[in-house]
């Protein structure tokens, strides 16, 4: 009734059928609810009131394991459930090699975790406690911080519980009949509107084919090419393909993508082409055909590690769909993951992504220092984060100056964070953009690569790479310098915005 958005804890109300709402404040978010369908599927017959079931599994419609997804169903009028509610929630660890989940250098799934596949959490309104410590336990590489994890899970159930009573509540006073009326319209709402975005899009051109590639730190590439037509009275049968052919195969490492991740980039990227404010769901991707070669690395095997896909290969693809469709220059192409723990795994463990720039566009400078595309998470306050980690403090953070693209409209600015460590602590970064540096557009210079750094006690300054798995000794710190974003246009075609962008940057 606020306006609060609990990050751990969002709904979403869904049928067997159509998706009629998601959140659009975490991006990946949108594409990756898909565990409640594999949850209807193995459980449809036995589902009964007051069951939940809990999945995290990225291969079977989720993201990675940290995101743990509970789906309970509601009952209104017979004994088939007619709506799902469901909570995901990043946790803050769920085992893995490192704390925090996100190792680095992982070649398969269980190394990043604990995978959770189609579990019954509760049964008839009672946690199956036992069982579900058993899974987080049994594990070559188990959950660190149990008493933690449960506690997290237990918020989620309150949130999916709500959200069958806020469903009950709808129904009662609208009807069932009208509300499956609405849970239509609004999906047709979203189809319709984001044809007439294809149709826009087009202008007075029958049919457009573009295309685009960029490259991972690896050397791996994500390739698109896309097509648009029209076919007949507007806008009701303009579509689109997007087609991931020529994309490199499955990688040994962690930044393979699963489908549903890539689904998530295409929906929030083409969802950027409508203009006007809609409820975002499922609707908006009717009109587009997705097609994603079997076996490379945006639709890996099973058993793939796939933990940075999710944070950092989500970007990229982003990156690639905008290019081609010459919407901006590349934001900084990169959710710099941050974690440390203690090495043994006991205790909390610290986890936050960090900010840059954002890419320029026709008409606007980027922003400088904020969260971009597929995710949207806050920095913890200075004061709370250094109340909690005693063993950490912030000493900088702060725009990294001239670090955005030039161009007519210049990119937006990374950042600086400097981590000083008072206790010896087992720290992971999982970032991109450290080779390969965010492009500019329509002539727009490309935004400056990301830097990551350990300052050693004696003062002296030793590279990182993107990807760290590594102990830091009390008294070191870690420095993250975040990419800028691509400037958009030629810089000798800067105008009275570009210029006061200069000078707010030597001010």
């Amino acid at each position: 009734d606020d306006g609060e958005f609990i990050l751990e804890a969002y709904e979403n109300l869904l049928t067997d059928k159509t998706k009629i709402v998601a959140v659009n404040h975490i991006s990946n978010a949108l594409g990756t609810i898909n565990p409640v369908k594999e949850i209807i599927a193995a459980n449809k017959e036995s589902m009964r009131p007051g069951d939940s079931f809990l999945m995290n599994n990225p291969h079977r419609g989720g993201s990675h394991l940290p995101d743990l997804t509970v789906i309970a169903p509601v009952f209104a009028e017979g004994r088939d459930p007619i709506f799902y509610t469901a909570s995901r929630g990043h946790h803050a660890d769920i085992g893995g090699t490192t704390p925090g989940s996100l190792p680095p250098f992982a070649t398969s799934i269980h190394e990043e975790g604990v995978v959770i596949d189609n579990f019954r959490l509760i049964e008839n309104d009672e946690l199956r406690l036992d069982e579900l410590q058993n899974l987080l336990l049994d594990n070559d590489y188990p959950a660190r911080n149990l008493d933690e994890r449960i506690a997290d899970i237990k918020a989620q159930i309150a949130a999916v519980n709500k959200g069958i009573i806020e469903t009950d509540r709808l129904i009662k006073k609208y009807g069932l009949e009208t509300v499956h009326a609405y849970m239509g319209h609004i999906r047709e709402n979203a189809a319709e509107s984001m044809r007439a975005a294809l149709w826009a899009y087009l202008g007075e051109k029958e049919k457009l084919d573009l295309e685009f590639k960029d490259q991972l730190d690896s050397g791996d590439s994500i390739a698109v090419r896309i097509s648009i037509e029209k076919g007949g009275n507007p806008p009701h049968t303009c579509r689109a393909k997007v087609d991931f052919s020529g994309t490199s195969l499955q990688m040994k490492g962690n930044q393979n993508a699963p489908m549903a991740v890539t689904k998530a980039a295409v929906l929030y990227v083409f969802r950027l082409m409508i203009d006007k404010d809609i409820p975002l769901n499922s609707g908006c991707l009717e009109p587009i055909e997705i097609i994603i070669p079997e076996g490379c690395l945006l639709k890996p095997a099973d058993t793939a590690a796939v933990v940075g896909g999710n944070t950092e290969t989500s970007q990229r693809i982003t990156d690639v769909l905008m290019g081609a469709l010459e919407l901006a220059g590349a934001s900084q192409g990169t959710m710099n993951n941050f974690v440390f723990g203690r090495e043994d795994g006991s205790g909390k463990q610290y986890y936050e992504t960090i900010a840059g720039g954002s890419g320029a566009c026709k008409g606007h400078n980027g922003a400088s220092g904020v969260q971009v595309h597929m995710t949207n998470t806050r920095a913890t306050d200075p004061e709370v984060l250094e109340h909690r980690f005693p063993e950490i403090r912030l000493e900088h953070f702060g725009l990294r100056k001239n670090s955005g693209g030039d161009g007519q409209y210049k990119g937006g600015n990374g950042t600086v964070r400097k981590v000083k460590f008072l206790e010896q602590r087992k720290v992971s970064i999982l970032s991109e953009r450290r080779n390969y540096p965010p492009y500019g557009m329509a002539g727009g210079l490309p935004g400056k690569c990301g830097k990551n750094q350990l300052k050693k006690t004696s003062g002296k300054l030793e590279p990182l790479a993107g990807k760290v798995e590594r102990v830091v000794k009390s008294g070191e710190s870690i420095i993250i310098e975040t990419p800028g974003g691509g400037g958009y246009g030629s810089p000798q075609k800067k105008d009275k915005l570009g210029e006061q962008s200069k000078d707010q940057e030597k001010n």
